[in-house]
């Protein structure tokens, strides 16, 4: 399973959900649903999401199991 940082690194930050959808293009909803787990981004869309926390995708995603 895909595990996330999203919602902290969106609160360190200080965007909505609506904010960081808004700059990488996705629904308010694709956000909710990545940060509850229930949808894995693309390749695409995880290297966007780790550009707009200026960190590499592996500290935004990483795999059950491959806890850092």
């Amino acid at each position: 399973m895909l595990r996330n940082r999203v919602k902290e690194l969106r609160a360190r930050f200080s965007l909505t959900q609506t904010d960081l959808a808004n700059r990488i293009g996705v629904t308010r909803q694709t956000i909710g649903l990545i940060e509850k787990g229930d949808y894995a981004p693309s390749i695409t869309l995880a290297i966007k999401m780790a550009k707009t926390f200026d960190t590499a995708i592996d500290e935004v995603f990483w795999l059950e199991g491959d806890e850092e």
